[in-house]
């Protein structure tokens, strides 16, 4: 069987069977080609020839590209899941990866905006003009639901139900949530729908039912949301760029901060797997230090004075 059939099988079941979306199916796919022409250069053209050898070569071959350790394990994962399949399918009956061990390095924790940050963030976005209440919505329903961007981008007028105060989100997977929204989030998309969109929706001559537009009236893009943030921001004066996952760890943060339980942080956040959400149980570390100091009768100096 060719290499462009095995890809082309695989890229099916990622895609149909396990419905990811189009972004990390082409991630998958850049993996495999990747390795597909590191085995043609070394003089192996067949994906099912892969030994173990081979894998260990390529390897090498990814640490001397000054690759990060996360951009290695990942592209390792691709190949893992690659060959898994292969042998699911009876195409192969042994994973050339089933020995290979490659842990990350150095945990990256996620980054998120203290309370007077995101203040002074809402805070720039505001204004009179239709682009100025498109920028406070976005950013108050990024931050009140913790929703990720290509969530946010996808959202439809009928999505959004006031009466409830909940968002219907389609995340990865094709997977639908519900996720709810304060009353901050929502006076401010009420104020964008009338005095934003409605505005550049008329003056563009536009017809579509998706939530967040940008100038023109047509639907936002990631990039559109993305520069949105750092304009803002730029505003600010604060320091540093707002990626716009930035709102999504803030969200999850102040969650647990505030005493939420993990179970419920994971569901908000649509995590599939709660060790995915356990990683900000880190950033809540320093909260957890102030409160055991502010609470805790041993935990000052002189404290056993007082007892006396």
């Amino acid at each position: 069987m060719r290499n462009q059939e095995l890809i082309d099988r695989f890229m099916n079941y990622l895609a149909i069977e396990r419905r990811y979306s189009v972004e990390t199916v082409k991630a998958y796919l850049l993996d495999l080609q990747k390795f597909e022409q590191f085995l043609a250069e070394s003089g192996n053209a067949s994906l099912l020839a892969v030994t173990i050898y081979d894998i260990r070569l390529y390897l090498s071959f990814l640490d001397e590209q000054k690759l990060s350790r996360n951009t290695i394990s990942r592209a390792l994962s691709s190949l893992r899941g690659f060959y898994n399949f292969l042998i699911r399918n009876d195409i192969m009956t042994e994973n050339p990866l089933a020995y290979i061990s490659f842990k990350k390095k150095n945990l990256r924790l996620p980054q998120y905006l203290y309370e007077e940050e995101l203040e002074k963030l809402l805070a720039a976005a505001r204004g009179n003009k239709p682009l100025d209440y498109r920028n406070a919505a976005l950013i108050e329903l990024l931050y009140a639901t913790g929703i990720r961007v290509s969530e946010c981008k996808n959202i439809r007028l009928d999505d959004i139900a006031f009466d409830l105060g909940v968002v219907l989100v389609l995340g990865k997977g094709n997977k639908e949530r519900y996720v709810p929204f304060g009353h901050y989030a929502a006076d401010a998309i009420q104020e964008y729908l009338e005095k934003g969109r409605k505005v550049l929706m008329t003056e563009n001559q536009r017809e579509h039912d998706k939530l967040f537009v940008n100038r023109l009236g047509d639907p936002i893009t990631s990039g559109g949301v993305e520069y949105v943030l750092k304009q803002v921001m730029k505003k600010t004066g604060l320091t540093g760029d707002l990626h716009p996952h930035m709102l999504r760890h803030t969200f999850a943060t102040d969650m647990l901060n505030n005493g939420a339980d993990m179970r419920t942080v994971q569901e908000l956040l649509g995590h599939a797997s709660l060790s995915s959400t356990q990683i900000y149980t880190h950033v809540t570390k320093d909260a957890l230090q102030r409160n055991y100091n502010l609470y805790h009768p041993r935990a000052k100096r002189g404290s056993h004075e007082l007892e006396e």
